[in-house]
């Protein structure tokens, strides 16, 4: 049984694929070369599912960061004899310029040891395990390396030192001296490529700089907030670039699949693809902390992702990464799941699932970008007046919404809000994108939407707006309606239903907010599930727009403060515990942190305009 806390994990991304590093110094999460790849080590899913550890013998204690600017990875051991630090990184590779960061990344993880004081023994256990632990591979030893071969995996091990093997695995003891340094790197490739490398040291120290370089110039060019909580939104703004996807412009929703919404329980998804909507916010986010070359890439990825000449073919709410539709889930039975949380899943089906609410959030995303989208590209115009279109013929349509419930669908206040967003962002548009026919009707369909969340997701008993219509249930998606500008954040209706949310779905133990909560699972599965972070985030985005500052940054910090040492998020909090729980890192809890700091400095005044213009 995996068993190490979620918390526990630091990220490394090339921005095509994604580690996870314990505190220990092992690597437990691989995936090469992309990020929804089979993994090469999953420990973090099984103890027999392969890792690759680097730590020092009787460490007495352990901290690490993030090399300033950049996703590089510092952690200091400290022993009885001496102090080691290991830097590990993912290479972004290409010409490291930092407006097409990751661009030709070699799929080359790299793990540097050196020892700064004293003397220290220092562990290798190098254990691969393709296809989430399924192959053990034949491993032989090469001049400067190991070459692993099992399945669709070649890996090739760069090592100074050789390596006893045996059962498909490697290990040895460093004896490093002050000033020592080794480093060492795996090279991952297939068999239906080019064979993976073994490198000498002085060229994996030459990546090593290359990348720390390349971050920290992306940093330097890209972020330019100035606002409360800096540190951790600057922080939050590099997470959710290492989540994109260079080759295509795609963003995944996190690094992993199926780390539970609660410990022994069900809910365990794959979240290693595309969201519309969770892409859609995460460029909405980055354009709060950082100056963006990605919006282009990102639109042309939906335009080309959801091209389709069949009519009433609807958008579709995830997609792969590189643009795949037919994301068909599957269980992985031999593998135990973290904490013994099973099953294990890969693919997602709720890629099926029909959730109108996509369509608001991409068109928001392109009003507020739209003098960054191209003015000639007639494609990406007509995909963006079906999407408005789309949301005016759907809207009356029952669906399974933002939390996409495998139960029943649902006339979701949230989701009709959001085809009001896709109409009343349209037609902001309608210049732009030639759609000055449609604009007329676009009105008209607003206003009957408008109409109908009024009259039928209000709640006079509940005193709130609710989760879907003629519910008494609160919702803490209803805390869109005043961010989105649906209602003024002052409105007593809006007021109101912050502070119902606030009452009623915020939980005493981790003061953070719940989804939702209802007699019956609301979304078809047994079970429970934690605090959720972006919820609790958007409660104290709406509070600041509603001039509440005080309570907006009592309930930020509460959220906030349950990030790592290194300023990393998971989807969700267990209320009892304190610790992390679900997907991880997610995009969507450091995309509510960046927008509730943001909404907090402009409410009081202390926000300097972040840069949103072309990036130079």
């Amino acid at each position: 049984m995996s068993d190490t806390p979620i918390e526990e994990y630091g990220l490394l991304s090339d921005r095509n694929g994604a580690a996870l590093v314990s505190r220990e110094g092992s690597v437990d999460w691989l995936c090469l070369p992309r990020f929804d790849s089979p993994a090469l080590f999953a420990r973090l899913l099984d103890d027999s599912a392969g890792h690759w550890l680097v730590r020092p013998e009787r460490t007495l204690h352990t901290a690490r960061r993030y090399l300033p600017g950049t996703m590089v990875l510092r952690t200091e051991f400290t022993t009885e004899t001496g102090t080691v630090e290991l830097t590990d990184a993912l290479a972004l590779g290409g010409s490291g310029d930092p407006h097409r960061l990751g661009e030709g990344a070699e799929h080359l993880l790299i793990r540097s040891v050196r020892c700064t004081k004293g003397s220290a023994e220092v562990r290798v256990e190098y254990r691969p395990r393709p296809e989430y632990g399924r192959v053990v591979p034949v491993l032989r030893a090469f001049d400067g390396g190991l070459r692993a071969r099992g399945g669709p995996a070649a890996l090739a091990l760069s090592s100074p030192v050789g390596l006893d093997t045996g059962d498909g695995a490697a290990s040895t003891v460093l004896a490093l001296s002050e000033g020592e340094t080794v480093r060492l790197a795996l090279h991952a490739g297939s068999l239906d490529g080019p064979l993976p490398r073994l490198l000498g040291q002085r060229e994996i120290g030459e990546h090593l700089a290359a990348t720390a370089t390349a971050w920290r110039s992306w940093s330097r060019l890209h972020q330019d907030y100035r606002g409360p909580w800096r540190r951790e939104v600057l922080a939050s703004g590099r997470v959710l670039q290492a989540l994109s996807y260079q080759p295509t412009g795609a963003i995944v929703a996190a690094a992993t699949t199926s780390l539970p919404e609660e410990v022994g329980g069900v809910r365990n998804w794959d979240y290693r693809y595309s969201w519309v909507r969770d892409a859609a916010l995460s460029m909405d986010a980055l354009g709060s902390s950082a100056c963006l070359d990605e919006v282009g890439g990102f639109f042309a990825f939906m335009t080309d992702a959801a091209a389709t000449d069949w009519p009433r073919t609807h958008l579709q709410i995830m997609y792969g990464i590189g643009g795949e539709r037919d994301l068909t889930e599957r269980e992985l039975p031999h593998l135990a799941g973290w904490r013994d949380s099973a099953p294990v899943r890969v693919g997602n089906a709720a890629w099926t699932q029909a959730q109108l609410d996509s369509y608001g959030e991409l068109l928001a995303c392109a009003e507020r970008f739209a003098d960054r989208l191209d003015p000639d590209d007639a494609a990406q115009h007509a995909f963006l007046i079906s999407l408005a279109d789309t949301a005016a013929e759907e809207w009356r349509t029952p669906d399974h919404g933002i939390w996409e419930v495998r139960g029943p669908a649902q006339h979701f206040v949230h989701s009709k809000l959001m085809c009001w967003v896709a109409l009343d962002r349209a037609l902001r548009l309608a210049d732009r994108i030639g759609a000055h026919h449609r604009v007329e009707e676009w009105k008209r369909d607003r206003e009957e939407i408008r109409e109908a969340i009024l009259e039928h997701g209000w709640n006079s008993r509940t005193g709130a707006f609710t989760q879907y219509f003629g519910s008494t249930e609160l919702d803490a998606s209803a805390l869109m309606l005043p961010i989105s500008g649906f209602l003024p954040p002052t409105d007593e209706r809006a007021l109101a239903t912050i502070d119902a949310v606030a009452a009623h779905l915020t939980d005493a133990g981790s003061g953070l907010v719940r989804r939702y909560r209802s007699a019956a699972p609301v979304d078809g599965l047994e079970g429970s599930e934690g605090s959720f972070l972006l919820c609790t985030f958007w409660l104290a985005q709406a509070q600041a727009l509603a001039g509440r500052v005080e309570e907006a940054r009592t309930v930020f910090e509460r959220a906030a403060s349950y990030a790592n040492d290194l300023g990393l998020l998971a989807e969700q909090v267990d209320a009892d515990t304190g610790s992390l729980l679900g997907n991880y890192p997610q995009a969507f809890s450091h995309i509510g942190l960046i927008n509730a700091a943001h909404a907090i400095g402009q409410a009081e005044g202390t926000l300097s305009r972040p840069l949103r213009g072309p990036c130079t």
